[in-house]
């Protein structure tokens, strides 16, 4: 399906609401029930249980996640969605430290208007904060900002 501008900023305001509803079975109904969701170069999440799943692991981790919409553009069946996430590393071993990471996510939209299949990119994160859920499988932006040094106030 192609997206407007319009329908692609209806699409983001409510991605950008079902993540700062902390509830992250909020963010999967918004993907296609096949969409594949990878950050940074972490293993993929396939499917709405999986996508649930990466979303708790942020919800967790930041209690107060508040996340911004920058900017939303979109061409044919694709569309661009640049964010700003802020959050207190409070969660279980947290450091109790303010965290404000930028990306970006690409999306194509499915027949029926979902995401069907979706990427995104942000400021790296280390071992020590498994962003994917799989503390064996660390997530890293290539030439990005170490997210994990503002995390833990390194």
């Amino acid at each position: 399906m192609n997206l407007t501008r319009e329908q692609a900023e209806i699409y983001a305001r409510q991605y950008t609401s079902a993540w700062c509803s902390h509830d992250p079975d909020a963010v999967a109904p918004l993907h296609d029930e096949d969409d594949f969701m990878l950050i940074n170069d972490c293993k993929p999440s396939r499917g709405r249980g999986q996508i649930a799943a990466r979303a708790r692991v942020f919800h967790d981790t930041f209690p107060d996640l508040a996340v911004k919409m920058d900017d939303v553009r979109s061409s044919g069946t694709r569309a661009v969605y640049r964010w700003t996430l802020k959050g207190t590393h409070s969660g279980q071993g947290g450091t109790d430290n303010r965290v404000t990471a930028s990306g970006w996510a690409y999306g194509r939209s499915s027949a029926d208007g979902l995401v069907a299949e979706s990427a995104g990119q942000f400021d790296a994160v280390d071992d020590r904060w498994p962003v994917d859920g799989d503390c064996g499988t660390p997530c890293r932006a290539p030439g990005g900002q170490r997210f994990a040094a503002r995390i833990l106030g390194e």
